[in-house]
């Protein structure tokens, strides 16, 4: 979903009376965002979170990625070290490193929920095939394609790996995955979210049909704003940074918001701005300007 074209004006400032709001945090998405499509973060961006954060501007990267997939920035958290992971699931401290990192906040997906959203789900759209991704494990169903890169730790049906007494039924679920191999992405996207109502906050943020499922009123915004006011900083205060479905919350919720120039037609009108796509840096060519104009 990455054919917007580019735009022809680097960035359309926001016409709110936040634009006029010094910023206190940077939250950006990574896939799509802040990273390339090669998956790098470019020397441009790397020297404009290092300068956002040097101008005492906390910079917290929020995306639908577990933690285990951290590494991509792991070098780039400065002084505070947290991500929100999971779409708002997690909070992680990534100080220790790829594969030591600590759970600062987990909001997990209930198993009673999970389970009503699997047979709910596959009522309403059969053929649909999971995964469960839960704090340190992931597991998926025999049928689940191979999407990640990872080898699951189980192979089971999503009814035994959610079940009371599955073998991992201590360890919290941070979500669900729901593959579908012939609905259109938004198309099933909206199907779900009428099939599970409230029980569950359903998202997506991949090309495919492939559908994210947090706990009940989880999601990137959410979660920013419980990190936001532990620290005393409003959301005027924000600079939100994002291109798919699961961004759109957050965009809409932060006082000033960028859609990327490869962002999805939902998160072009949530946002209050624009900038470039990913692959042009568009994250540090509005950090570029913000801290211009702090001059």
């Amino acid at each position: 979903m990455r054919d917007n074209g580019r735009v022809t004006s680097a960035i359309r400032e926001p016409e709110t009376p936040a634009a006029a709001t010094p910023p206190r945090l940077i939250a950006t998405d990574l896939d799509g965002t802040l990273l390339r499509d090669d998956k790098s973060v470019s020397p441009r961006t790397v020297a404009a979170l290092a300068a956002a954060e040097e101008a005492g501007i906390e910079v917290f990267f929020v995306t639908g990625r577990p933690a285990r997939w951290m590494d991509v920035v792991s070098d780039h958290v400065h002084g505070h070290g947290l991500a929100i992971c999971g779409n708002g699931a997690a909070v992680v401290d990534l100080h220790g490193g790829p594969g030591a990192h600590r759970f600062v906040k987990v909001r997990e997906l209930p198993r009673g929920n999970a389970l009503d959203v699997v047979g709910l789900l596959r009522d309403a759209a059969p053929g649909t095939v999971y995964a469960v991704e839960q704090t340190y494990g992931f597991h998926q169903e025999p049928e689940y394609p191979k999407l990640h890169m990872e080898i699951p730790d189980d192979l089971a049906p999503a009814e035994e790996l959610l079940a009371p007494d599955s073998p991992t039924a201590d360890e919290p679920v941070l979500k669900i995955l729901a593959y579908h191999p012939e609905l259109e992405p938004d198309a099933f996207l909206t199907l779900a979210r009428l099939a599970i109502g409230d029980r569950a906050t359903v998202t997506r943020s991949s090309p495919s049909a492939l559908l994210e499922i947090s706990g009940p009123g989880v999601s990137k915004a959410s979660t920013l704003a419980l990190c936001c006011a532990e620290r005393g900083i409003s959301h005027e205060e924000v600079v939100a940074f994002g291109d798919m479905p699961n961004d759109v919350e957050m965009l809409t919720w932060a006082g000033r918001s960028y859609a990327m120039g490869n962002a999805h037609p939902d998160v072009l009108a949530a946002a209050s701005g624009r900038t470039v796509a990913n692959n042009d840096d568009g994250v540090a060519v509005v950090i570029e300007q913000l801290l211009d104009g702090r001059r």
